[in-house]
C-alpha cells in the first residue's frame, strides 16, 4: 500500500473513531448543499448528488440531516451559499497538491490555503501547474467478502478500469468519471458490499519522500484537511510504509 493510500486509510479510522466525525458531517452537508443546489434535489437525475448522499450514509449521517442539506441546496430552507474553488500548489519535496474547496468567503479561503502550504514548506501554483500530472476517476470501495477474480470480472463487465487489492480493507474499483455509477449499481446488483464512492484525482506517477519532508508532507494534509473550507486534497506522494507507521499517530 502507498504512503498517500495508508493517509487516506488513517482519515476513515480516525473519522470511524469519532475523532473527526464533525468535520467529516460539515463538509459533507456542504457538498450536499451545492450539489442540490447546481443539480437539482432529485438524486436520481444528479449524479454528483448521489455520490454526496453515498458518502452520507457511510459516515452514518442522520436522514434528516441529509434532507435539511438537501432542502437548502433547492432553497426550501434558507442556507448559507457557497461557491466551488480549487487551488494547485507544491508540498514539501516537490509534491503537487490539488485542493478542492466549498466557501462563502473566498478570499479568506485563499488567504488560509495560502498560509498553510507556506507553514508546511510549500507554496501556491498558478492554475494548471500541477493539474496535467492526475487524472479525474471515479472510484468505488467494495468490502472485504467476494473473491478478487469475482470482483475483477464483475468489474471489468460493467465497464471498470481497474480493480485494486486492498488487503483487509477489500477491493478499490477505479472508474471512468461518468462510468461511476454504472459500475456501482452492477457491482450491488451482485450482491457485494459497497463502502465510498466518490470521484478523485489519481496521480500519473507518484513522488516518493521521506525524512523530515515525509513529515511536513503528513502534518500539511492534516492542516489542509483540518480547514472548514477544504473539502478534498489530492496529492502525489508516495512514503514508504514502514516510515508512515512510524510517522502515524
Amino acid at each position: 500500500m502507498s504512503g498517500h493510500n495508508r493517509w487516506s486509510k488513517i482519515k476513515r479510522q480516525k473519522a470511524a473513531m469519532g475523532a473527526t466525525k464533525g468535520a467529516l458531517y460539515s463538509k459533507v452537508i456542504k457538498e450536499i448543499t451545492v450539489s442540490a443546489r447546481l443539480g437539482g434535489g432529485d438524486p436520481a437525475g444528479n449524479a454528483r448528488l448521489r455520490v454526496a448522499i453515498a458518502a452520507a450514509r457511510e459516515a452514518n449521517m442522520p436522514r434528516d440531516s441529509i434532507e435539511r442539506a438537501v432542502k437548502k441546496g433547492t432553497g426550501e430552507l434558507e442556507g448559507e451559499s457557497y461557491e466551488e474553488v480549487t487551488y494547485e500548489g507544491y508540498g514539501p519535496g516537490g509534491v503537487a497538491l490539488i485542493v478542492e474547496c466549498l466557501t462563502d468567503n473566498r478570499n479568506r479561503t485563499a488567504s488560509d490555503v495560502r498560509s498553510i502550504l507556506g507553514k508546511w514548506g510549500g507554496n501556491l501554483a498558478t492554475e494548471g501547474a500541477v493539474g496535467w500530472m492526475f487524472h479525474k476517476k471515479g472510484v468505488i470501495t467494495v468490502k472485504p467478502g467476494p473473491s478478487e477474480d469475482a470482483v475483477m470480472e464483475k468489474a471489468l463487465e460493467a465497464g471498470a478500469e481497474d480493480v485494486l487489492e486492498q488487503g483487509a480493507d477489500g477491493f478499490e474499483v477505479r472508474t471512468a468519471p461518468t462510468d461511476l455509477h454504472t459500475v456501482a449499481a452492477s457491482l450491488e446488483a451482485a450482491g457485494m458490499s459497497l463502502g465510498e464512492q466518490k470521484w478523485t484525482y489519481v496521480p500519473q506517477n507518484t513522488l516518493k519522500v521521506d525524512g523530515d519532508n515525509a513529515r511536513k508532507v503528513l502534518r500539511l494534509m492534516d492542516a489542509l484537511e483540518d480547514n472548514d473550507d477544504v473539502q478534498n486534497v489530492h496529492a502525489n506522494f508516495e512514503i514508504d510504509e514502514s516510515l508512515m507507521e512510524s510517522l502515524s499517530p
